[in-house]
């Protein structure tokens, strides 16, 4: 698969304070081997693009760093959103977070920079995920909305699969929490 570049960064200028930017968060899912982007990553991105379709100043923030053939997750989501019609002035890649809780901490410190203040960010994951992301994102100090995600929930797999989905969902969002709690006290 081609590598998507970033066309804008973190780094990037603050947009401007008159525009009331609707700023949606899309949370990575795992590519597959050869860098393409898995069913539930390419769900995430539709249900961004379908929400964002009632806003005119959305900010996507895809994040994700754990690059699989050259490319990272964050760089799939850009292409995706540029194949869906979303012009690169409305996309900041977010290009450091591994993890749920890495992706918190830098999709927060995008918004501060970018002077996202009372509006409520939009967060776009796969429902199993959407618990954690909505608790840490509350935690980091935002108002949060649900994007609704109107695809397949879980891989069609085993029930044992399937429990051990949850149960990793269930552990990780205690100990997630915990470090966003640490992480307000310290910051």
């Amino acid at each position: 698969m081609k590598q998507h570049t970033s066309l804008n960064t973190a780094q990037n200028t603050i947009r401007t304070a008159n525009a009331e930017w609707r700023p949606i968060i899309i949370f990575g899912a795992a590519l597959k081997n050869d860098g393409a982007p898995t069913p539930a990553l390419q769900d995430r991105v539709r249900a961004a693009l379908a929400f964002g379709k009632q806003y005119k100043n959305v900010l996507y923030i895809p994040t994700g760093n754990v690059p699989q053939n050259g490319v990272t997750e964050a760089d799939v989501m850009t292409g995706l959103l540029l194949k869906g019609g979303i012009s690169a002035e409305h996309i900041i890649a977010e290009q450091t977070a591994t993890d749920t809780f890495d992706s918190v901490v830098a999709c927060t410190k995008i918004l501060q920079k970018q002077g996202i203040g009372e509006q409520s960010v939009a967060l776009a994951t796969s429902p199993y995920h959407m618990p954690r992301c909505m608790l840490l994102m509350r935690l980091a100090g935002w108002r949060v909305q649900q994007i609704p995600f109107p695809y397949k929930n879980l891989p069609q797999t085993n029930l044992f699969h399937k429990t051990l989905i949850i149960a990793h969902e269930v552990l990780a969002t205690g100990w997630d929490a915990l470090l966003v709690l640490g992480w307000r006290i310290v910051r």
